[in-house]
This record gives C-alpha cells, structure tokens and sequence, in this order.
C-alpha cells in the first residue's frame, strides 16, 4: 500500500493539530498520524482539564518565561505569536477569558472545547486522520520521504512534520519516539532531562514527613548556586511532600536545580522566603514590640497567625523554643533567629522525580540546526518539526502551549509551501 500525500505530520499533540491545520490552510493534502486512540490528549490535561491555551502577557514576557531556549522564538513570534493564538481560537469558536498572570482558558473551563474544536477545523479541511497508526520508522528522500508504519505500511509525502513530543507525561503518547527519526536526518539531540518537575530532598524534617502536606502560599523559593548565590527565585505557592516540594514555585524552579545537578553537584540549597513581602528588620521590630506588649503570652501566642501553624511549631522546635515558653523569656538573639528562618530558611534538594513524572521535557532536536522562522531542518530537506521534541521548553502557564502552538503552525505553513501544489 503507498499513498500519495504532500504534507504527512506525526504527532496529534497541540503542535501537531496546528500543524496539520496550517499545511491544510496553505493547499497541502494532509495526514495526521496518532499513535493514540485520540487526538489532543495532552491539551485535554493542561491547566487542569481546563486547558490553559496561551498567556496574554506581551511577547517579551512569554519569551521570559521559556528560559529553555526562548530566545530562538522571536523570528517564529514575528510570524504567528500569542496574541495570534487567541485570534485563531476565537475564530474557531471557542470563547476564551484572562485568569491571573495572564493565562487564558476557555469560557467553558472545558479542555474537550478546545480539543473538538481543533478537530472540527482538521474535518473541515478535509486532513485525514489515522487515530491507533504507530509510526516505525521514518525514510528520507531526494524528492519524497517514506513513512513506515508499525503494520509495514509505507506511506510517501514531500513533506514530513515530526510533532512527536518529548519524554514527559507518557501516558499521553510522549515515549520519545521521535528522536531516532532525528537523528536519523542527522540531528543532534541535546541532552534530556526533567523540568517542571518536583524536587526530592535528604533533610531530616523531609525524610520524617514533620511537613508533609503543609502548603505555603505566596512564598518566595530560589536556587542557589555553588557560591551561595540566588539564580532564579519565584514568588508562588509550595507544598512539602513525603519525598520532597513540590507546587507551582517548585516547578518553576525545577529545571534550575536539575541543571545544577548535571554539573556534578551533589545536592542543590534552596532559600525558602514565607513572608516575601515583608523586610526582616522590620519583622524584628514589629515582633519586639508585641513581646514587650505580652510579656505572658507564650511564644507560639505571640506568633500565631504570622505564618501557617505547622510551620510555626516546625521553626520554634528548629529554634528549641517549648511551646509553653513565655515571651519574655525569648531573647534578642532566639527573636532574630526565629525571623530569619521566616525569611530565609535555608534546606538542600538532592534530585526531582524521573522524567517520565515531569510536566516538560528539557532537552531534544539541537534548535543550532534548526531555521528559527521556518521550523525545517538545515539538515534535510523538507522535514519539520515543532513542538517539545525541540529542545525549547518554558513554564507552565501557558507558555509551553503558546510555543508548540506556534512551532505548529510556522512547521504546517512552510512544510505546505515546500510542496508542489500536485503532490508528489
């Protein structure tokens, strides 16, 4: 069996659907092929199963926030950015709504209205669709490749878009099949590693679960470096675990203790800030004063409600102050202490759970061999890829969406515009 198309994209993720879309937009008898029994299963889970389709942030700060190799984007944003995303979407219908930090979702908080949509555009533009169809092997070409399936089946295109993912989260389909393909071509794959991922410690207070469960709201996390010095901090929310942290600021901060971790250290610090938005001094004082004012009052009295209970009891037992002590048997010093464990409580991450656990995959097809507004290959002809596989990764919160969407469409449009109109 051998048919005949001009544009064939692997993968049925969100880089893949946009893919697809585009290359039918621009003329290209297309093909979609999903290993899965259903497209879009990755959309389906992000933001919660309310799917967090792009950020509205200008697209300065989008790039900000994918600090994995952002920077490639710009040449892609100056063709199809965020803002774009949004036109597209709500010119399929699906009404969207700005939440906190510029995320935006569907007014239906429903990640199936995003996902029907997307595949009610690919039925209109008459893409074939192969659900349950594992690719083998790809084979390239002077004038077509041939895809091979796993049932033996080959199938020849001029064009190829390899819109397979990454590593992480693989129950959605991403198992890493698209690098063998890559290399195949004579790509580099950049070395994988987790990001977006929770942390795992060897602290005492971790390994006998005192905080397990305890979330920490608005708190400031950062990583240190070897020097002591902070490389990335971010002011969200947090939880202890029976293995480590984990929660937004966490997975925020992953991929920097991970990087930390390949240079051959042994373990990473991290500076956790509860009360970011209030100076030490000042706290000292304030907490000074009501001490004078409750000379009785226990300690734990005093502090109640400046930070969450169980962390409280946690910084007073790591300070040996007993929870009948009264204030006025705190000294200057044991204050200053207790403070500054509020402020800059300092602990060791050793590791973050396997890849596989992770929301986004570091690493993939060196971007160096890539052209930046194109998505193809510089080292094959005709063949494109876009989306995780790419070693481009950013943080949840719509950014990495915002970045396969786009790596999508820039990939369809120009693996059309790479075909003859005919096909092969």
């Amino acid at each position: 069996m051998c048919l005949n198309y001009d544009v064939i994209v692997i993968g049925g993720g969100p880089s893949g659907l946009m893919a697809a879309i585009a290359a039918a937009e621009h003329g290209a008898k297309t093909l979609l092929l999903e290993k899965g029994n259903k497209l879009g299963k990755k959309l389906a889970i992000s933001g919660g199963g309310r799917c967090n389709v792009t950020n509205r942030l200008p697209q300065e700060e989008v790039i900000k926030h994918i600090p994995g190799n952002g920077r490639f984007l710009y040449s892609a944003f100056s063709v199809f950015n965020n803002y774009d995303i949004i036109d597209f979407f709500e010119g399929l219908g699906v009404a969207l709504k700005e939440e906190d930090h510029g995320r935006m979702f569907p007014v239906s908080n429903s990640a199936k209205t995003v996902v029907n949509a997307l595949i009610h555009k690919l039925e209109e533009l008459q893409v074939q669709i192969y659900l349950n169809t594992p690719v083998e092997a790809v084979h390239y070409g002077e004038h077509n490749h041939t895809v091979i399936l796993k049932d033996g089946k080959k199938i020849d295109t001029r064009s190829v878009v390899i819109a397979v993912g990454g590593k992480a989260v693989p129950y959605t389909g991403s198992t890493g099949d698209g690098y063998a393909w890559a290399k195949k071509a004579g790509h580099t794959i950049t070395e994988l590693y987790p990001t977006e991922v929770a942390l795992t410690s060897p602290e005492p207070f971790i390994k006998q679960k005192i905080l397990q469960g305890l979330s920490l709201r608005d708190i400031s996390l950062s990583v240190l470096n070897v020097k002591n010095k902070i490389i990335i901090s971010h002011k969200m929310d947090m939880i202890f675990t029976h293995f480590g942290i984990s929660g937004p600021a966490v997975l925020r901060c992953s991929q920097f203790v991970v990087k930390e971790l390949m240079k051959g250290r042994n373990s990473v610090t991290m500076l956790l800030d509860v009360l970011p938005d209030s100076h030490e001094e000042e706290l000292i004082q304030e907490i000074s004063k009501w001490v004078k004012e409750n000379p009785k009052k226990t300690v734990k009295n005093i502090l109640k409600g400046v930070v969450p209970e169980r962390f409280l009891d946690f910084i007073l037992a790591k300070n040996n102050v007993q929870d009948d002590q009264k204030g006025a048997n705190l000294s200057k010093e044991g204050l200053r202490s207790i403070v500054h464990d509020f402020k800059q409580f300092t602990f060791n991450v050793d590791g973050s759970l396997p890849l596989e656990k992770a929301f986004v995959t570091g690493g993939g097809v060196s971007i160096k061999e890539i052209v930046p507004h194109t998505m193809q290959s510089k080292m094959m002809d005709r063949l494109f890829f876009c989306g995780e596989i790419l070693d481009i990764h950013g943080y949840t919160g719509g950014y990495n969406i915002s970045s396969a969407l786009v790596t999508g469409r820039l990939a369809g449009m120009n693996a059309a515009s790479d075909t003859s109109s005919t096909g092969i």
